[in-house]
């Protein structure tokens, strides 16, 4: 009788393995599925306002840009997918998600160009996926963990966290300070689609006052590879640099518990130092260990004490 237990314990055991690992299967196909050439919608619109003396903002529609998703690093707990955008016959490399397997450690925005690092207990993060998303040059943005659902034909994965001013209003709003984002990312059978419902947000010593609040739709659907070949033969021109920016950002990440992100340094805003490493690696005027170095360079003036200039 002892042993009847004792197997059926174990057969349980071996059950639960095979289906935390059918689980986590799944859970990479939905991320890895994301990828692909796309032509993409971008929807927003403000709804309900918090004070009735506001006006929300009107409904605002781009929609032509075609986008290009690839894998950009992969290991057994963690996907990178970088977005590249092609407007205008040039190619943009656009944001970044980094996909973390059980992750505990998140860089939670604050306010006001300051993320602080937050530990997860292990309980907490089990069976789940952390994106953290990054901008144009691996900047930081906002991190959410949970977990990836599959149930009655639908993959999604949903969660809401704290993030700075989104770039299509942070040079015209100076009303809020934080958008608060529950972000829903779905697989669809034409590509994916990127729902979400955020909150704007005054947010002062812990508290948040809320603005209004704002819908946002972004739609994928996935088109033939041949349109997006110019990104891929850029990608494939210039993934080694950001393979190595996206280096340095994980060792700043890793040696300092807050990020303080400046906007210019001696009068020059990020993307233009990063566009002036990324020509001299380009043209072989930095490689190897100088080009590493210079890069950790950069990023710790940027991502620093604010006193800190540029040499």
């Amino acid at each position: 009788m002892k042993k009847t237990i004792i197997s059926a314990i174990a057969l349980a055991f071996v059950a639960m393995n095979g289906n935390a690992q059918d689980k986590l299967a799944q859970d990479k196909a939905a991320i890895k599925n994301l990828c692909g050439c796309h032509d993409v919608t971008f929807e927003y619109s403000e709804t309900f306002p918090a004070d009735t003396n506001y006006k929300p903002k009107g409904y605002k529609k781009t929609s032509g840009a075609i986008e290009y998703i690839t894998v950009a690093e992969e290991g057994p707990r963690r996907i990178v997918l970088q977005h590249l955008l092609i407007a205008g016959g040039d190619v943009i490399k656009h944001w970044t998600e980094d996909w973390q397997y059980e992750n505990r450690t998140l860089l939670s925005f604050d306010k006001d160009d300051q993320w602080k690092k937050t530990e997860l207990p292990a309980a907490n993060v089990k069976g789940q996926w952390t994106q953290k998303v990054f901008g144009v040059d691996d900047e930081p943005r906002y991190e959410g963990s949970a977990s990836w659902v599959h149930a009655d034909g639908r993959h999604y994965w949903e969660s809401t966290s704290s993030a700075p001013l989104p770039r299509r209003e942070y040079t015209t709003r100076s009303d809020y300070n934080v958008l608060v984002r529950t972000n829903h990312h779905e697989i669809t059978s034409k590509g994916s689609i990127h729902e979400q419902d955020n909150q704007k947000v005054v947010r002062t010593d812990g508290t948040d006052k809320v603005i209004v609040g704002e819908k946002g739709l972004n739609t994928y659907n996935r088109v033939d590879d041949a349109q997006c070949e110019k990104a891929i033969a850029w990608w494939n021109e210039h993934k080694a640099f950001w393979a190595l920016v996206r280096k340095g950002w994980d060792q700043l990440y890793q040696d300092n518990s807050t990020v303080t992100l400046q906007k210019k340094v001696n009068d020059t805003p990020l993307y233009k130092a990063m566009g002036e490493l990324e020509k001299k690696a380009h043209d072989k005027e930095l490689t190897g260990a100088a080009l590493e170095k210079a890069i950790a360079s950069t990023l710790q003036q940027f991502a620093g004490r604010k006193d800190v200039s540029m040499k």
